[in-house]
């Protein structure tokens, strides 16, 4: 259906939106940069100096041709276009970031092409293209007032010492802002000599042409204005007023309908470009290839993952395309996602503050060619990462994640780019473009064929191929052709004929007929190598998501409540979803499911039941059935295993068969009803256009009955969705406030800068960090009070250590940012730890160590009933300094701040401790602006409130992060006094034993309850070994309890014992394996009641370690149904450690032999019914029972008896004799109920206790030893034993090495 379509008047369908002039006002003259010197007059303000010299902008110590120059938007047409407003200020900044530029002859004078982006709060974007060239200054003032400050310049240059110039503040933007200016390129001999001298020199200045459109068309537009530069540098003049071509891309050139291709013409040649269909990934005209190149795949990949995790990205480049191309190219690659957060591109140098946002953002800010990165000071740098783009290198920040599948996924990149010869390695020049207008890559001599076919078409413009074809047969071989060229190239006439006609009848001499020519081919190359780059991305994206569906949480009946309810719900069940997906996958996914871009895209999932679907949304979903047509696998088969693009081929086809085959012909430029005369061709200089024919489109034209018909269509459905109720006002707002943190804040307001307005800012960002923080610690309670908060109505039960890890890492960044908002004076990459570092000097010098605070006389750890004896760990912000700074495996200062606030977080004191550095107020006014959110009482006072919240709950955060760094431990025996032992005569000895290893066995002095080792962490403690070796003669040994402290985290643990250890005492044991509990001090048990954690599984107590005889004569026996219902509680605790993830499991010790444990639950069982041996008054264990049931299979087995049972059952009997005989055997002296506690452990890993269990019911000793209602002689509670015994076969359960130990099997 190519043919000539209408006209097309109304704005949402027309190609573009406004063309703009910006350069210098003659009118008003040569202003300074008002904008530029803005930050000068805070910097002075804020240091006390008179603002006034600073914002004038006069700056005499620079060349006034290196100065920045106030640039105006000096025309823009139409003069309004109602859904996007003009907004002067900012299209005038961004078009001249840097404000004018003036040179002389001298100097090379190249036109510049760059891109611009406006994202408007609601998040939409329009772009601009901008064609920036020099134009001779024809006004006598301006070249007279430029020779008045050459020479006040070099007045002043000659009085003043330059050394003394150069001193800058100490203020870190301040060295950003001298880096940006200093390193100027070498200046010319006749700059050097005088600079500009006006009966000399011929100056220039530069003036930019700007189209602003709704979508990223960048090819169209560059090509388009690099036309109408020729014709205003041409010598002739163009075949219609430059009016014709404005009018024609404004009015009458539409935006291609989506799966479309549109031909519309510039002054010289046609123009194609092409939108993606409804199906395929959304236009992006930026050139992927230039930022794989620019970059190299590797650190390509590396930025992307940095923007997925919403961290602070810097792009650094002398080129504002470079700047665009490589942020554009990006962000296009993040499909199905959408960056939510601050966006620009290119940062103009009167914006500098802005990287002091204490927010994620990606930004460009554009550096002098020659400056050096390491004068480039940032004011945070924690979590930034810095790109590079000339020297073609990035830094990251710490603790950083890998995208899963990296090395093939970098693979299957770098093979996508070798195939279309462009090479993949790391660090690769980029290419150098030969002509501004041309695409990078492509040499502008190549390009000419194209405008030659193409005029060659147009019959209206009156070119005749075979006439141009006899003049180039008559040049071709002519010994004087080079000398024509190297004369006209001045003139401008013929030679990009001549050019366009000896290349295109190459082409076509070697292509044949109908055959593309090298430039067509060449648009074609990079839309296809665009199209098979997002395709690799969007497939892993695809691959990685196939299942998210099914993890999304619906909760809300309609739009409206969902709106109101926002912050409380709980979308997406992040737990399980983490829980599907592969191992190596988690460090990544668990930090990107916490980001604003994947809620926002699961908030337009949930909303898409009440609205029509986001187009990337609808994109992505319909390729995932796509995918599942294809593939159909069950969602917990989930695997690692890399999976390529397969739909790589086809969507290169789709491109092709559109760009092969037109489907809309634009109207031609024509003349149009202006008057004669106005607007006169005058060569090298842009024309001042007639406003009157430019303001109004056509009136009457075949597009408008199409567009109001699409309008009704529009208010028709408008009224269908107004039965929602909701008012657009309202519901943005609740778009705004459910969605965003910074959302408003996507791109800093341009058009009015006053420092008002930045102070408005500023407040934004400490309203927002406030609710950042305020979410953050609500969701880490949340997630860790588990099942409690889920009864409180507060969300989820689970949190893995994943996720709690995630959390805290999130937490670190939040702090690292607060601490780096309105930062005075820069020093190191961590705000937080330089902070800390300037309180440790003063608290030094001041020797204040002793009496640190007035919250120092507060113990760490309170006396209490539980931790009696244990003597004070004093409250000391720089001891836990001093902790930090001795462990030699922190290398880095951002390294240091995250383990300071890992500690403290353990420690419960992070609140405190930050309560306490921020309470010497003049520390912090000396290195904190006054706008900082350090110095905001009211929100600092919230904050550290917010954080007090979360010492409610248990955080193991320092432990098990930081697994192989010495620890100094404190040990203390607390025996059962008054009845007398408590000291012995034996050697006593421990062995402390945590989840991570244990300390050995240590030799406690004689008579001595309390000891220090160092250790390598040991991790959460588990169990303590504590035995003597029965010498001497007062060898008995009756202690309560052993606590152990680490004296790092504070964290004291009590180990309860209760009984004897010594020979003829007790159960005769000499050593005893106690399980250890958290101990919660008593301030902690009232501040954290009916909301802390879980306590731990504790050892057992006192009153079931007590033999058979005494338990019998208590009145406290369990029921037979309590038993069973422990017994199945034990079993199903064991279970749920196996399901957990490896890292996550815990202790399987305590679950085995702690209170509450199988061991603890069997002894039970076991207990009912057993006869008390009262007559003889000796104590009876179930060690006894099962000895004498070994010492009867071992007769029977020598009589023959069990020979002739079954041979199973025979085997069983031997294991089960062969086990006990080994416990029996053992050089340890662990008492008898120490020895049943080991054969049901042995029994439990060896899958054996089931087994066991027919042996000891039918044996005849059981009638002499248990009464008729035993447990043990009721066939019915035996066989549902056994039954819930045999769930534990699936799991290999591995015992400590402190309870085999000695063991022979």
């Amino acid at each position: 259906m190519s043919g000539s379509s209408a006209a097309l008047g109304a704005a949402p369908c027309r190609f573009a939106h406004y063309f703009a002039i910006c350069g210098i006002d003659t009118d008003t003259g040569l202003e300074p940069d008002e904008l530029a010197a803005l930050y000068q007059w805070l910097e002075a303000d804020r240091q006390g100096q008179e603002p006034g010299d600073a914002a004038s902008g006069e700056n005499l110590e620079q060349s006034p041709l290196k100065r920045t120059f106030k640039s105006k938007a000096l025309a823009h047409y139409p003069e309004n276009v109602e859904w996007n407003p003009f907004d002067q200020d900012a299209v005038n900044m961004l078009c001249m970031p840097r404000g004018l530029s003036f040179t002389t002859q001298a100097d090379q004078r190249d036109p510049q092409f760059h891109s611009f982006i406006i994202t408007k709060e609601d998040g939409s974007r329009t772009y601009g293209f901008v064609h920036t060239f020099y134009e001779e200054v024809t006004s006598p003032q301006i070249c007279s007032a430029m020779q008045t400050l050459h020479l006040m310049h070099n007045a002043q240059s000659t009085t003043i010492n330059p050394s003394s110039t150069s001193s800058s503040s100490s203020s870190s933007m301040d060295s950003l802002a001298s880096s940006l200016d200093e390193a100027d390129p070498p200046i010319s001999s006749s700059q050097r000599a005088g600079g500009y001298d006006s009966s000399r020199d011929t100056l220039y200045v530069s003036k930019a042409m700007c189209l602003i459109t709704p979508m990223p068309f960048m090819h169209a537009c560059r090509r388009f204005l690099l036309q109408l530069h020729r014709a205003v540098m041409s010598a002739t003049a163009p075949p219609l007023p430059l009016e014709s071509y404005v009018h024609n891309i404004l009015y009458e050139v539409p935006l291609p309908a989506p799966g479309r291709s549109l031909k519309f013409h510039g002054v010289y040649e046609p123009i194609v470009c092409q939108r993606p269909g409804l199906g395929e990934l959304q236009l992006a005209d930026f050139p992927l290839s230039e930022a794989f190149t620019l970059l190299g795949v590797e650190n390509l990949v590396q930025v992307f993952t940095c923007t997925l995790l919403e961290m602070q990205i810097l792009l650094y480049s002398h080129d504002y395309q470079q700047l665009m191309t490589v942020a554009e190219g990006i962000t296009t690659l993040l499909f199905p996602f959408q960056w939510q957060h601050v966006y620009v591109p290119i940062l103009p140098a009167s914006l500098l503050h802005f990287l002091d946002a204490p927010v994620p953002y990606l930004m460009g800010l554009q550096s002098k060619e020659g400056a050096d990165r390491s004068k480039l000071e940032l004011p945070q740098e924690a979590n930034l990462c810095f790109v590079d783009i000339d020297n073609h290198y990035i830094e990251l920040p710490e603790d950083f994640p890998q995208f899963p599948n990296k090395t093939e996924f970098t693979q299957e990149l770098s093979e996508v780019l070798l195939s279309f010869n462009i090479s993949a390695n790391t660090g690769t020049r980029p290419r150098t473009r030969t002509n501004p207008g041309s695409t990078p890559g492509t040499p502008a001599k190549e390009r000419r064929p194209l405008a030659l076919r193409q005029l060659e078409d147009d019959g209206r413009n009156g070119n005749l191929a075979g006439e141009e074809l006899a003049v180039l047969e008559l040049l071709q071989g002519n010994a004087t052709l080079q000398r024509l060229q190297a004369l006209t190239r001045r003139t401008g006439v013929t030679v990009a004929r001549v050019d366009a006609l000896r290349a295109g009848v190459r082409a076509q001499g070697s292509e044949g007929p109908g055959a593309r020519t090298v430039a067509e081919e060449e648009e074609l190359r990079n839309a296809k190598l665009n199209v098979q780059l997002r395709e690799v991305f969007a497939s892993r994206f695809t691959t990685m998501f196939a299942d998210y569906e099914a993890f999304v949480i619906q909760s809300a009946p309609d739009l409206e409540s969902w709106l109101t309810n926002r912050e409380q719900m709980h979308n997406f069940d992040k737990a399980s979803f983490l829980s599907d997906q592969p191992e190596p996958y988690l460090p990544f996914l668990s930090h990107f499911i916490e980001t604003q871009m994947f809620a926002t895209f699961i908030d337009n999932k949930i909303m898409s039941q009440w609205e029509e679907k986001e187009p990337l949304l609808r994109v992505f979903d319909g390729r995932i059935e796509k995918a599942r047509l294809y593939n159909v696998r069950a969602p917990s088969l989930r695997s690692s295993c890399y999976q390529r693009c397969p739909i790589l081929k086809e969507s290169a086809q789709a491109i092709e068969q559109r760009l092969m085959k037109i489907d809309h012909t634009a109207i031609h430029p024509h003349l149009l009803d202006m008057k004669i005369g106005q607007g006169k061709y005058e060569q090298g200089f842009f024309p001042k256009l007639q406003a009157d024919v430019l303001n109004t489109g056509p009136t009457s034209n075949k597009w408008s009955h199409r567009t109001a018909t699409a309008q009704r269509r529009k208010d028709r459905h408008r009224q269908q969705t107004e039965h929602l109720g909701l008012d657009n006002d309202l519901k943005e707002k609740y778009m705004q406030e459910a969605r965003s943190l910074g959302k408003n804040l996507r791109q800093p307001k341009l058009s009015d800068l006053s420092p008002a307005v930045i102070a408005q800012t500023n407040w934004k960002f400490v309203e927002g960090l406030l609710k950042e923080c305020r979410m953050k610690t609500k969701r880490m309670l949340v997630e860790k009070m588990g099942r409690e908060a889920v009864e409180l109505g507060h969300g989820e039960v689970n949190i893995t250590g994943l996720e709690e890890n995630t959390l805290i890492a999130s937490l670190c960044d939040l702090l690292e940012r607060i601490w780096s908002h309105g930062l005075q004076v820069k020093q190191g990459k961590s705000a937080l730890w330089s902070h800390l570092l300037h309180y440790q000097a003063r608290e030094e010098k001041l020797g204040q160590q002793q009496a640190e605070s007035p919250v120092s006389n507060v113990p760490e750890r309170r006396k209490s009933d539980c931790c009696v004896a244990m003597p004070y760990l004093r409250v000391s912000l720089t001891q836990d300094m001093r902790h930090i700074q001795s462990m030699s495996e922190i290398k880095t200062d951002v390294g240091r701040a995250r383990a300071w606030i890992r500690l403290s977080l353990e420690k419960k004191l992070l609140s405190q401790h930050l309560k306490q550095l921020l309470s010497r107020q003049a520390l912090t006014r000396k290195l904190y602006k006054r706008y900082a959110f350090l110095r905001c009482e009211e929100e600092k006072e919230q904050f550290l409130f917010h954080l007090l919240s979360l010492n409610t709950v248990d955080y193991f955060c320092f432990t098990s992060v930081f697994t192989t760094i010495m620890i100094p431990y404190r040990v203390i025996i607390i025996p059962i006094k008054k009845l007398s032992n408590a000291m012995t005569t034996s050697n006593p000895w421990a062995c402390v034993s945590g989840e991570l290893r244990d300390s050995g066995v240590m030799q406690i002095p004689k008579n001595v309850l309390e000891m220090t080792f160092d250790c390598q962490n040991l991790g959460k403690l588990t169990t303590v070994q504590l035995g003597h070796d029965n010498a001497g003669l007062l060898a008995k040994w009756l202690v309560d309890c052993v606590m152990v402290r680490n004296e790092i985290t504070g964290h004291t643990y009590r180990f309860p014992c209760g009984r004897w250890l010594g020979k003829g005492v007790d159960d005769g044991s000499l050593e005893r394996v106690l399980i250890g509990e958290l101990a919660v001090s008593s301030g902690e048990e009232d501040s954290g009641k009916g909301c802390s954690t879980p306590p731990l599984l504790r050892s057992p107590s006192q009153a079931r370690r007590i033999s058979i005889t005494s338990l019998s004569g208590r009145g406290n026996k369990p029921t037979s149904a309590q038993i069973q219902e422990a017994i199945g509680e034990a079993v199903i605790n064991i279970i749920k450690h196996f399901h957990k993830p490896e890292k996550e499991r815990g202790s399987l010790t305590v679950l085995l032999c702690g209170e509450n444990s199988l061991v603890a639950a069997l002894e039970q069982f076991f207990h009912f019914g057993f006869k008390a041996a009262r007559l003889f008054q000796k104590t009876v264990f179930v060690w006894d029972f099962v000895e004498k049931a070994v010492a009867y299979m071992e007769s029977a087995d020598q009589m023959g008896d069990l020979q002739e049972t079954v041979e199973p059952l025979g085997m069983t009997c031997q294991s089960f004799c062969r086990y006990v005989n080994a416990i029996n055997s053992t050089s340890r002296n662990i008492g008898k109920d120490g020895k049943f506690q080991l054969l049901v452990c042995l029994g439990a890993r060896d899958r054996l206790l089931p087994q066991w269990l027919p042996l000891l019911v039918e044996c005849p000793v059981i009638p002499r030893m248990y009464e008729d209602t035993a447990l043990l002689r009721d066939r019915t509670s035996v066989n549902s034993l056994i039954g819930v015994l045999e769930t534990l076969h699936d799991f290999p359960v591995t015992l400590e090495a402190s309870l085999v130990k000695g063991i022979d099997l």
